[in-house]
């Protein structure tokens, strides 16, 4: 199979490759569909394949012999699901599922590896991107301890705004709350909150932004640390262009 091009991929980790490293990582990638629930991480079971997402979210999910769980990461068109392989371990407690259908390009474990031997600014460029997913699960611990609930939200709606595309995010209420480890019933408050300060519009299965400006007000402080750092290191802003119209 031909290597896509590389100004035409989405990934913006595959876009900061240089390019003479570019192909090597796809020359047996597959691009495949993302479903709602699709599973691109299993809990202490090895992968076969690493994914580089293109469209969609994915989230990744610590749990518990109690089935507590919560998310303990985002993954967008920004990053990958299977970064573990880069530290040396096969497997991970965490679990990765799309939580927003969309598409990525799958590249095996044996070659992913045979680029980072090959190409070692490669492997440096990814260890930069396992280090900014490490600086958001710290800040998310930081946001749990010193924020309020509408705060925190605000926080994931824009992390989420960043991934996607457009403004309607098809986000449901278990999904908010297991982002959060908060009930259903308590996202839904904090929803009607946000609401009333004129940032989104919420329904059922889907939060519009109505005013991105607005909800960086009320995520304050809680917001914005690993997406400078993304920028600074990776060396392109996570936030997606809406599309037009």
């Amino acid at each position: 199979m031909a290597a896509p091009d590389q100004r035409h991929i989405h990934n913006l980790l595959l876009k900061a490759l240089p390019a003479d490293a570019f192909d090597m990582p796809l020359a047996d990638a597959q691009t495949i569909q993302l479903p709602l629930k699709h599973v691109l991480v299993e809990a202490d079971q090895p992968n076969d394949h690493v994914c580089f997402i293109e469209d969609g979210l994915a989230s990744m999910v610590a749990s518990n012999a109690e089935d507590e769980a919560v998310e303990v990461g985002h993954i967008g068109y920004e990053g990958m699901a299977g970064a573990h392989i880069l530290l040396k371990t096969d497997t991970t407690p965490n679990r990765t599922f799309m939580q927003v259908a969309g598409s990525g390009l799958q590249v095996s474990v044996e070659a992913f590896e045979r680029v980072m031997k090959a190409f070692p600014k490669v492997n440096a460029l990814l260890l930069n991107y396992v280090h900014c997913c490490d600086i958001q699960l710290a800040q998310s611990a930081l946001a749990n301890g010193r924020y309020n609930m509408h705060e925190r939200l605000a926080r994931w709606l824009l992390m989420c705004h960043d991934r996607l595309a457009g403004h309607d995010l098809p986000l449901t209420h278990e999904f908010l709350a297991l982002m959060l480890g908060v009930r259903r019933s308590g996202v839904t408050n904090e929803l009607h909150v946000i609401e009333g300060l004129r940032a989104i519009r919420s329904t059922r299965a889907n939060v519009k932004i109505l005013n991105r400006e607005r909800l960086e007000e009320i995520a304050g402080g809680s917001y914005g640390v690993p997406e400078r750092e993304y920028e600074r290191l990776i060396g392109l802003p996570i936030r997606r262009p809406a599309k037009s119209g």
